[in-house]
């Protein structure tokens, strides 16, 4: 007889999906909105600069996410809220001074994001975001985050430029989309990991409507709240969540695996 394997308990080093992690990465998006075009626009830097110093501050953050050994709320949602913004800034870049169309952008990225999970998958035999606990599986979880903002933001743009929406009735169209993915999941079956990154994807062009129907001058369809007041309100916000988190260790998960790496269970603490 083969004697069973051995197993192990880990922390996932990423959260569980729940409400709060849905609200606060739909808070994450809309600021990493507003953030980027207070940097690039209202500061002067410029989209070259921004998207330097942004992508500068975002890999100090990756290091001291990366550098945890189980999902820290801290860590974890600076780092989103830096990659929302450089997600973003990618994007415009490629349109605004590349020139490159956004049909164009859309295409790319989601054969990017489409090679990402396959590699992910031929490299480590599984998807699931219960089950990052190696750094190369961290890895790919990352660049997968990073091109559904560049994604997000690119198709988000391209419908609002294609069908002139403006921004509440573009929020209203994503939303309704991302309701019809919930009722997939919960009523249809619609596969979870499928599921989750297509909210993933939506939920940067939902929040970056409402952003903008916040921070924009009200000639341009806006409430003129401006981007320094609304950056502020979902930033305090976001604070808040994650110090809540934090004490209360929500969204903490510990996986229990063989000593082949193998999952056998994943379990909130």
């Amino acid at each position: 007889m083969f004697a069973p394997a051995a197993k192990a308990v880990v922390y996932n080093r990423v959260p569980r999906v729940t409400t709060d992690f849905w609200l606060i990465k739909l808070m994450a998006v809309t600021m990493g909105e507003t953030a980027a075009d207070y940097l690039n626009v209202q500061m002067g830097l410029g989209l070259t600069a921004t998207s330097l110093i942004m992508s500068a501050i975002l890999a100090v953050a990756l290091v001291w996410q990366f550098a945890q050994k189980k999902y820290g709320p801290a860590a974890y949602w600076l780092s989103v809220v830096l990659i929302s913004i450089v997600g973003t800034l990618i994007t415009d870049n490629l349109v605004d001074n590349f020139r490159v169309p956004l049909i164009d952008t859309t295409i790319a990225f989601s054969i990017a994001l489409a090679l990402t999970f396959l590699l992910w998958f031929q490299t480590e035999r599984t998807l699931s975001i219960h089950s990052i606990f190696t750094g190369r599986r961290e890895a790919f979880y990352w660049l997968a985050i990073l091109f559904t903002f560049a994604l997000g933001t690119a198709a988000g743009d391209l419908v609002a430029e294609k069908f002139a929406l403006g921004y509440l009735a573009a929020g209203v169209l994503f939303g309704m989309i991302i309701i019809s993915l919930a009722i997939g999941y919960f009523f249809l079956g619609l596969d979870p990991i499928l599921g989750f990154w297509l909210v993933y994807i939506l939920t940067r062009p939902l929040g970056a409507s409402f952003g903008d129907l916040m921070s924009q001058p009200a000639q341009y369809g806006g409430l003129g709240l401006g981007t320094i007041v609304t950056s502020a309100v979902f930033l305090a916000a976001i604070v808040t969540i994650v110090a809540f988190m934090s004490l209360r260790h929500e969204g903490e998960e510990f996986i229990e695996v063989r000593e082949d790496g193998e999952l056998v269970a994943a379990n909130e603490n």
